[in-house]
């Protein structure tokens, strides 16, 4: 995004509001609805969603990260993602009237754990930088 823009957002100056608190809350409820945005995910109980978005003056950028945790036979990965991809459409949103050019990054996982398929970690050499 444009620096300006990330001023701004820091800054709480935009017309609809506090950003990076209104894309946390849509990051959250998102996660709890994933089962409804992605066709044959299941419905998981969560016990806990975070997301974090922390503005990144050097990159022009807000860096998402959202974890998930369940206790539950499958893993909630797919939770966690869509809490970053929701995040980042409601700070995209909320600036547009100000940076159309606004673009969203990579959306990767990097580690889980639990569900069938156990542990996951992505290597440091391949996630991208934050």
């Amino acid at each position: 995004m444009a620096p300006e823009t990330l001023a701004r957002i820091s800054e709480g100056t935009l017309p609809k509001g506090d950003v990076l608190a209104t894309a946390r809350l849509a990051g959250i409820q998102a996660a709890k609805r994933t089962d409804e945005w992605i066709p044959l995910c299941h419905s998981v109980p969560l016990d806990a969603v975070e997301v974090e978005l922390v503005p990144d003056p050097a990159g022009s950028r807000v860096v998402i990260q959202a974890r998930a945790l369940a206790h539950w036979r499958t893993g909630v990965e797919m939770e966690a993602l869509v809490a970053v991809s929701a995040a980042g459409l409601t700070v995209y949103d909320m600036c547009k009237a100000i940076d159309r050019g606004i673009t969203l990054g990579e959306v990767q996982l990097v580690s889980k754990s639990g569900g069938k398929s156990g542990e996951w970690t992505r290597s440091p050499d391949e996630i991208s930088p934050a």
